[in-house]
């Protein structure tokens, strides 16, 4: 697959360091987490692809039908795709660790990819994903580190629905930490503050 498979950023970072993947949600682009992502990983290089999925002009990385209800087929060929897409610039860059962040939309199609491969990323931080199905994980999630943050009363993402993901990463022998607020959708402080310290921690070699 292609380093150009998709539309993207990339920014910069130290040589030989981290390479941090970002996903932006439904109606973000290329340039929506691009200033967070340096801010959690300083060190990292930064690349943010685009989605490929126009939702009444609304970009996203893979198709549904209604809120919380998935287009299944498209969302396996858009995590063969990104899949392809990361492992591109990995293969280009040999970086220290991989990392991926994505909110929303955007955690969704990487969570679709940590069940996919999971060892492609080192560490993940998704950002209220909504998993609405059953993972079927292909292979074993031992030694990979995965952050969920969620709100409490996130109409969108239900807290029953990250817990039962939190439990499926768990069985898989992931090391889950789960943040939580008491607010919606929207990404709040200790969130950020949480995939700080798990990106660090990585980095250091915890």
């Amino acid at each position: 697959m292609s380093k150009d498979a998709y539309i993207h950023k990339v920014l910069p970072g130290s040589p030989g360091g981290p390479l941090l993947f970002v996903f932006h949600g439904t109606g973000g682009d290329e340039s929506q987490l691009i200033s967070l992502g340096r801010d959690l990983a300083p060190r990292a290089t930064i690349i943010s692809p685009r989605g490929d999925v126009s939702e009444h002009g609304a970009s996203r990385f893979f198709r549904r039908t209604g809120e919380g209800v998935y287009d299944m087929d498209d969302l396996a060929r858009a995590t063969d795709k990104m899949a392809g897409f990361v492992k591109a610039h990995v293969e280009a860059a040999k970086p220290s660790a991989v990392l991926g962040l994505g909110y929303s939309n955007g955690a969704n199609i990487l969570a679709s990819m940590v069940f996919a491969a999971p060892s492609q990323f080192d560490a993940t931080a998704l950002m209220h994903p909504l998993i609405p199905f059953e993972p079927q994980v292909k292979g074993s999630l031992a030694g990979r580190h995965i952050l969920l943050t969620a709100g409490k009363r996130d109409p969108i993402c239900p807290p029953n629905l990250t817990t039962r993901l939190e439990a499926y990463l768990r069985a898989d022998g992931a090391d889950v930490t789960v943040e939580w607020h008491e607010g919606g959708h929207e990404v709040r402080p200790n969130e950020i503050e949480a995939a700080r310290r798990l990106f660090a921690g990585v980095a250091q070699g915890v």
